[in-house]
């Protein structure tokens, strides 16, 4: 994801990482191309003559084509804010675990079972991370885990369901052993349920992208209008149908790009969710609360932006 503070008016019209500008580039040049022909034929250059000059039939398509592109955009948005608020619920119920396992207890409990339940708690959002991009998290959790618990995670198909269950035996032995009482348990256990919900969650967004037949449909639709806006635009505006047909070409063929992208919110394209720093966050909020240091911050970069 690309994170950059807010920029002048000036800048943001130059800025060019984090737009989907260069991959629209080539898509804007055949477009670009094709007015160029369409000028010609218009100038008669060419034995072509296509009289598409009337503007009814383009301004009815493209206020469909506008309406269409707006219910994408807000069914790809509503992906991706559901998807940031999961993890925000995820940060919430890591520090709400982390103030019972340090609260709760009726007896000071010995430091490597503190330190247990805290190590399956800071792996739980790399697990779930590397799942979701589906990335290999060996050497993340083996920074994290004690070997007995990382040899169990790593054979498990759904790590982040077993970090939940290793969770769940560390409280019920605690219950077992005095430590816990009843009402303790279930205040794990309420928000053990809620992690259990943004895991959830995370996984039926990944598993359940927009239906194919609905955005292939779009494509098509903003494809055809872009390639034939020229020949509706030539006898109007002459000369300058190049320069017209390609700006409207790039808001249409932006808008179904910016889709596209916050469709799938756990990828790493330049507009996801910005998973590695929030995965770090949680684990050093939770290193906050026991009085531990911060993690080593990244290194400041050369260019206001920060691909994570």
């Amino acid at each position: 994801m690309i994170i950059r503070p807010h920029l002048h008016w000036f800048r943001m019209l130059l800025a060019w990482r984090g737009s989907v500008l260069p991959q629209l580039l080539p898509r804007l040049f055949l477009i670009f191309c094709i007015a160029i022909v369409a000028l010609a034929a218009h100038d008669h250059l060419l034995p072509v003559n296509l009289n598409l000059n009337t503007t009814a039939p383009f301004s009815l398509i493209g206020i469909a084509l506008a309406v269409f592109l707006g219910f994408r955009n807000n069914a790809s948005y509503d992906r991706w804010w559901e998807a940031r608020k999961l993890w925000g619920q995820l940060l919430n119920e890591s520090r709400s675990l982390t103030r019972q396992v340090m609260m709760l207890p009726s007896r000071e409990l010995p430091s490597e079972e503190t330190a247990e339940f805290l190590a399956l708690l800071s792996a739980l959002p790399h697990a779930l991370r590397h799942q979701l991009r589906k990335t290999d998290p060996r050497d993340d959790l083996a920074a994290r885990l004690p070997a007995a618990l990382f040899d169990r995670v790593i054979e498990a198909r759904y790590k982040p369901a077993t970090l939940m269950l290793c969770l769940g035996e560390w409280v019920r032995r605690q219950a077992r052993a005095g430590a816990l009482d009843s009402m303790s348990v279930l205040a794990f256990d309420r928000n053990l349920n809620g992690l259990s919900d943004v895991i959830g969650g995370c996984e039926r967004i990944a598993s359940t992208p927009l239906p194919f037949a609905y955005s292939v449909m779009i494509h098509r639709t903003v494809y055809f209008f872009c390639a034939s806006l020229p020949f509706g635009l030539v006898d109007s505006i002459g000369i300058f149908t190049p320069v017209f047909a390609v700006f409207v070409a790039y808001t249409f063929m932006a808008h179904e790009a910016i889709a596209s992208q916050l469709e799938e919110p756990f990828g790493t394209d330049d507009n996801d969710l910005a998973l590695n720093t929030m995965s770090a966050m949680i684990e050093d909020a939770l290193r906050d609360l026991r009085g531990e240091p911060a993690l080593a911050a990244p290194l400041p970069q050369r260019e206001s932006y920060q691909l994570d």
